[in-house]
Formats: structure tokens, C-alpha cells, sequence
């Protein structure tokens, strides 16, 4: 019997989720039926005037669920390991940011990719949160220890390169804005320019590794759903020689401009808000370190 289930992805601008609906029972509240979109705009005008201003930001609660630990992990893992190059190591240059944006990374996507197997496998489940263990144990049981790594792959082949270039580039371009305007220290509109600038361009170099990891997500998906057998799921370099043979360069590159307004601002607020939160706490430790004194 072919249960009437559906697998989709939703995409922010920081990380991509697999959700899983059983006849649309479990996510009805705030997915609705998408309708043809011509373009980003016409997506934009479209889904505020039939579902509301409001629908533009479905999904948020289960995507901080996964989003707030990765993040965490991900912004204290680059600033520790590259003090530690700098100042512990003595290595000095531009790939720094480079190296430690990559092992950053590549943490947190190890960290963060069994809890997204895990929820995809709870929700094809209908399991609760309080049977968390039970779930983990009954995939280890079932597919050992790897399987809760499926799909790590083709997550760290996009993730890694594009952390790479993102931290590469906007160090660099933090450094000349400072530079050019003559400020002593980073201020919020330098760190929102230059996260723009360096989440365009690693977006734009990574796109092809995003449009497989896309496709991997979506079959991962549909294996939980059991809608395709788990025993020899596609390898990435299939992928993309796949979608090469069939529709060409351009099919790499699909979704070109959504992914570039997806992720340039998603890059700018968030590396602009940490910066400022980090400077707001440095400067209040430091007045109550002198209040102590």
C-alpha cells in the first residue's frame, strides 16, 4: 500500500531542511499548495497576496530548531580556530580565514547532520521530541552508526567551500572598507556590506554543489518515506554528472539569482548582528571588569 505522504524542501538562506508530510497533516498550518512562480518577484507578489505578508515566513520554528545550534557552533568554532592559527600557531596571511572557515564548517555540519536524519526520520514517524533516543536507536539498529551520517557528503562538498570562501572574502572586504573609511573598528554597516558582498560570491562559486545537495535532500526524503530503496542511493559526482548529461552547464547552475538574493542578505545580517553583538559584550565586560577594579 503506497501511503500518501509528500517530501519537500524548504530552503533558508542559511540552511536547507527536509520536512515530511502525511497527507499534509503535520505541516497543513503553515504550507499551503505552492502555485507557478515565473520569477523571484512574481514568487514574492504571489504568495503575499494569497497567503498573506505573513507566509513569507512559514516554517521558522522548526528551521531555528536546527538553525540556533548549527550557528552557534559554527561562529564559536571559526573564532577560536582562528586566534589559535594566529596567535598560539604564529601563522600569519590572508588564508587563515580561509582554513579556519572550512574546519568550521565542517564541524558543524558533522555535528548538526545526524539530528537532521533523526527529525526526518521522527517525522515520517509522527514521533514526539520525548522519543528522541528511541528513534536513534531504531535507526542505528536498523543501518548502523553511518547511516546516521547519510547525506554528510554532499552537505560538506557545498558548506566547506562556500565557509571557505565566505570568511576569505569577507575578512578581506571587511579590511579594505575599514581601510578606505578610515575606521578603527568594524562598524555595522561595514560588517553588513561586506557579509553582502562575500555571501554573493561564495553562493555563486558553490551553486553547482548546492543544486546536487538539493537533489540529494529531496532523495533522502523520499527514502524515509520509503517512496525508493535506501540501498543504493545516488553518489554526488552521479549527480552531477547526471544533471551535466541531461540539461548541461545550466543545469548546475539553476536557481542562479533566488540563491543570490537568498543568501547575500541572509550572510549580511547574520555576520552584521554577531559582530555587533560580540563588540556590545566585549565593551560591557570590559566597564564592569573596570568597575570591579
Amino acid at each position: 500500500q503506497i501511503q500518501k505522504w509528500k517530501c519537500f524542501l524548504y530552503c533558508n538562506g542559511l540552511m536547507d531542511h527536509v520536512y515530511v508530510c502525511q497527507n499534509m497533516s503535520s505541516c497543513s498550518s503553515w504550507y499551503k499548495t505552492p502555485t507557478h512562480f515565473s520569477g523571484t518577484v512574481d514568487a514574492f507578489v504571489k504568495i503575499t497576496r494569497n497567503e498573506g505578508l505573513r507566509s513569507l515566513w512559514s516554517g521558522l520554528p522548526p528551521t531555528l530548531v536546527m538553525a540556533v545550534p548549527a550557528t552557534v557552533i559554527y561562529f564559536t568554532c571559526y573564532d577560536q580556530l582562528r586566534d589559535f592559527l594566529r596567535y598560539s600557531m604564529g601563522y600569519q596571511g590572508d588564508h587563515i580565514p580561509l582554513i579556519a572557515g572550512g574546519l568550521a564548517r565542517l564541524g558543524a555540519v558533522s555535528v548538526i547532520s545526524p539530528l537532521e536524519l533523526v527529525r526526518t526520520k521522527m517525522q515520517s514517524r509522527k514521533l514526539p521530541y520525548s522519543e528522541l533516543m528511541v528513534c536513534i536507536r531504531s535507526a542505528v539498529a536498523q543501518d548502523g552508526w553511518l547511516s546516521l551520517w547519510r547525506g554528510w557528503g554532499p552537505t560538506v562538498l557545498r558548506d566547506v567551500p562556500f565557509s571557505a570562501l565566505y570568511w576569505f572574502n569577507y575578512e578581506l572586504v571587511k579590511a579594505q572598507l575599514c581601510e578606505r573609511y578610515r575606521a578603527p573598528q568594524t562598524s555595522f554597516t561595514i560588517s553588513f556590506t561586506a557579509g553582502a558582498v562575500s555571501g554573493a560570491i561564495a553562493a555563486i562559486l558553490t551553486l553547482p554543489f548546492d543544486v546536487v545537495k538539493t537533489r540529494k535532500q529531496i532523495q533522502l526524503g523520499e527514502m524515509a518515506l520509503g517512496a525508493i530503496s535506501a540501498k543504493n542511493p545516488s553518489s554526488t559526482w552521479n549527480m552531477m554528472r547526471n544533471i551535466w548529461i541531461d540539461m548541461g552547464y545550466r543545469g548546475l547552475f539553476a536557481g542562479f539569482l533566488p540563491r543570490v538574493i537568498k543568501v547575500a542578505p541572509a550572510c549580511a545580517v547574520m555576520i552584521s548582528t554577531y559582530e555587533f553583538g560580540k563588540t556590545f559584550f566585549q565593551e560591557r565586560n570590559l566597564n564592569q571588569a573596570r568597575c570591579g577594579l
